[in-house]
């Protein structure tokens, strides 16, 4: 317990130390929050009135936003599978960048469902007996509060069992560590395949009643997360002299090439059945991609997402302009556009328009929404960057267990430490 207080201290101290870059960054993410809660505060006192948010659209940028971020948290398992059921030993050095990157996400996601309520102060009702009524298993968002909080938790603690192990320059524990990461894989696909059910299990709404939702959820989130990463990595070998192979990279970028395939195979398939049957239902797909008399807010964003994601394909399956820092990332911010506005704009809106009534609301978000939003983002980030300050010294191996403490506590220390 006492070497773990060092860790925390030591921890606190990294946190506080930084260049001007560094604390501009911290600043600029600070501004970010403040700006959140300039927004919250409105929010808060004049109730939802104040987003675009009506009847007619109940889920809008709020939703799309946490949609998103899941498929970002869900993406981590792309590094922990190759890195521990594989043993491959590149990708085995930065998959706690994976980790902390999922950790940040999923505290966005729950920040972006309590902004989405209208009395957050309530949420304690969906907590287990005797605290709250949990509802389950009749009621699917139980179980996406239980899967989204039980994925945070697993994955803090294996980043900090990790980190912590790392700090006193010892390999992890398997006995405690491994069966956490094994089970870490297919709780990642429940938080965006419960996510899914959400959408789906609604039966009024004939857009999102597709089988193979979820996985167009998984196959997105594969390759959107990974876009994050890419860029992520680039930037700490650059700026944190943190050692990351370009084999590492390189492999990444070619499993986001067979999920973006399988995510544009499931969509062909999806618009092939709703364009070829052509029932009623083609509506809502029709306000998405042409417009419905005259409507046709969605329609820009709808075809730039399918050309963001087609081009990023191309670019990510040739193995030359794979391999080229250029065009990669620019590749990785085609998919991240792609996928951006596949789950923020063109699921969420055109799931509610037309309404069961036959109303068409366009909807665009509001001042609040987007400001909150701004806040919710900076907070995660800023999250993940104090994370990023602890995680780099350790694996430099520039923060450490000293030796004589380390003898002093009867710890063995590990003469090369595997991260």
């Amino acid at each position: 317990m006492r070497l773990f207080i060092d860790f925390l201290l030591g921890s606190a101290k990294q946190m506080l130390k930084g260049n001007r870059s560094y604390w501009g960054w911290v600043a600029f993410l600070l501004a970010c929050i403040a700006v959140g809660l300039v927004g919250y505060a409105s929010q808060a006192g004049s109730g939802l009135i104040v987003t675009s948010m009506r009847d007619q659209v109940s889920w809008a940028f709020y939703i799309g936003n946490f949609t998103f971020l899941v498929g970002v948290a869900a993406a981590a398992v792309v590094l922990v599978i190759p890195a521990y059921i594989y043993q491959w030993k590149p990708i085995k050095e930065i998959v706690i960048i994976g980790e902390l990157l999922a950790v940040s996400a999923i505290t966005m996601c729950l920040l972006l469902v309590m902004t989405d309520v209208g009395r957050p102060e309530r949420a304690w009702h969906m907590a287990p007996w005797p605290i709250g009524r949990w509802n389950a298993p009749s009621s699917l968002l139980a179980w996406d509060a239980l899967v989204l909080n039980l994925y945070f938790l697993l994955n803090f603690a294996i980043v900090t069992h990790l980190l912590f192990r790392a700090f006193t320059k010892r390999d992890y524990s398997h006995r405690f560590a491994t069966p956490l990461i094994l089970f870490s894989i297919p709780a990642a696909v429940s938080i965006h395949t419960v996510t899914a059910f959400l959408y789906n299990g609604l039966s009024a709404r004939p857009y999102w009643n597709s089988a193979i939702l979820a996985p167009r959820f998984l196959a997105s989130a594969f390759c959107s997360g990974p876009a994050i990463i890419l860029v992520v990595l680039q930037v700490l070998r650059r700026y944190a002299n943190l050692e990351i192979k370009n084999e590492a990279i390189w492999k990444i970028a070619e499993l986001m090439a067979y999920a973006m395939f399988l995510n544009l195979f499931l969509f062909g398939a999806e618009i092939f059945r709703e364009y070829y049957s052509a029932t009623e239902h083609l509506v809502f797909t029709q306000y998405v991609f042409t417009g419905v008399h005259g409507h046709d807010t969605l329609v820009p964003y709808a075809w730039a997402s399918l050309f963001c994601s087609v081009a990023a394909f191309i670019i990510f399956l040739v193995p030359k302009t794979r391999r080229n820092f250029v065009t990669l990332n620019f590749g990785a911010f085609l998919i991240y556009c792609g996928v951006y506005i596949e789950k923020g704009i063109a699921l969420v809106i055109p799931g509610f328009t037309p309404s069961t009534l036959g109303e068409i609301y366009e909807y665009f978000p509001s001042r609040t929404e987007v400001m909150v939003t701004i806040g919710v983002y900076g907070a995660g980030f800023l999250m993940f960057t104090l994370m990023l300050k602890v995680a780099i010294p350790i694996i430099n191996g520039s923060f450490h267990l000293d030796s004589r403490r380390a003898a002093e506590a009867g710890i063995v220390q590990d003469a090369a430490t595997s991260h």
